[in-house]
């Protein structure tokens, strides 16, 4: 099986720019951009009661991302 990729547009330059600088607005978009990618990180494979397995997201781990990616934001240098 051969694996396809999708191209997937990054934030807007000024937004980026607006979240190193510290704009909380600029900053919850770029965390909002890649949500969706944190949650299929964080998804955990559980047994349910009847023995039966499932995908559910680690809400812990969902938020260690979050607050990962919110401090590389801050880190983050435009020259």
């Amino acid at each position: 099986m051969k694996a396809t990729y999708r191209k997937v547009a990054l934030p807007p330059f000024p937004v980026i720019a607006a979240a190193v600088n510290g704009d909380p607005d600029a900053v919850a978009r770029v965390v909002r951009h890649y949500s969706g990618y944190m949650a299929v990180l964080s998804m955990r494979l559980s047994c349910g009661s009847l023995g039966s397995f499932q995908f559910q997201l680690d809400y812990d781990l969902y938020q260690r991302l979050e607050s990962k990616l919110v401090a590389v934001i801050f880190q983050f240098h435009l020259d």
